[in-house]
């Protein structure tokens, strides 16, 4: 099995840019409820939008869309 790689998100600040759901649809998406990014539930933790556990093998595409992001609010490691 993989190692596990925790990311965050501050949904509280998200611009609804679509950057990060853009850069990596394999972690992030748009939420139908309120626009802002989350977490594919695949990979999210007791069911939070913004709290996730993601293979190893999707560090380098969540770390590129924390990149992306214009107000940093993403959050992998």
């Amino acid at each position: 099995m993989s190692e596990q790689v925790r990311v965050h998100i501050d949904r509280d600040e998200c611009i609804l840019c679509g950057a990060c759901w853009d850069t990596c649809p394999e972690v992030f998406e748009e939420s139908p409820d309120d626009g802002m990014s989350q977490i594919v539930e695949e990979y999210r933790v007791d069911a939070e939008p913004g709290e996730g556990q993601v293979p190893g093998d999707l560090e380098d595409c969540a770390s590129a869309a924390a990149l992306d992001c214009p107000v940093e609010i993403i959050h992998v490691g």
